[in-house]
């Protein structure tokens, strides 16, 4: 397998950490955002919507994150990463769903430039704009959560049940974008310590972008 990623983009996160959740091995190819080597004729070939991650797999390349977890997923089910019922299941699917449709597009690297570029907001501005909007993500999280013990389905401090799940993989790239933009995290118990049983764990630990070949401070 080969992952063209970018050690700072949070849909390359999500999927490395679902790569090594499953024990599976990955050549790391860098694709430096902001340098605009996305928008390159090679990557274009590889990602028709100049996006990453793009990942090479069984003689295909596919692309978008939430695609590339559930095709892994479904041809490399163990450990899984959703519960085993319809219910379970759904209620996991809303929980990433809140990250990777409420959340990240609307604070993703182009958006940020638009903000600053084309809307000529300064950079208070733009920081204003994304911790609102991150944080009143979390903060929907969060009552998800609250709803989840409720039914009693949480009895570790990961997102559901007893393991990480799929929902587990958004967060945890989702906080530390929130920590970069220096994002108010308090009032958010669950999620924060859903975050921290992740990141004790190796496979999470190992795919931080510090951990990338193509990091700089």
């Amino acid at each position: 397998m080969k992952l063209y990623n970018y050690c700072r983009s949070s849909a390359s996160f999500r999927v490395r950490i679902v790569l090594n959740l499953k024990g599976l091995p990955f050549d790391y190819i860098p694709v430096h955002l902001v340098r605009g080597e996305q928008l390159q004729d090679a990557h274009r070939a590889r990602s028709p919507d100049a996006l990453v991650p793009v990942l090479e797999v069984d003689g295909h390349m596919l692309s978008q994150s939430m695609a590339i977890i559930d095709y892994l997923e479904e041809t490399r089910p163990t450990p899984p990463l959703l519960p085993a019922s319809a219910l379970g299941r759904a209620q996991v699917r809303a929980l990433a769903q809140t990250i990777a449709c409420e959340i990240h597009p609307l604070n993703n690297l182009r958006v940020l430039k638009y903000l600053t570029g084309t809307l000529q907001c300064d950079e208070d501005e733009k920081t204003t704009w994304y911790r609102h909007w991150v944080r009143q993500g979390l903060l929907a999280f969060e009552r998800q959560l609250d709803a989840l013990d409720a039914q009693g389905v949480r009895p570790t401090a990961f997102c559901y049940g007893d393991a990480p799940t799929l929902a587990d993989c958004l967060l945890v790239p989702q906080i530390f974008n929130a920590r970069r933009f220096d994002t108010d995290l308090s009032g958010l118990p669950k999620t924060m310590a859903a975050f921290d049983a992740c990141m004790a764990l190796p496979a999470f630990d190992a795919a931080q972008p510090s951990r990338c070949p193509d990091f700089t401070p």
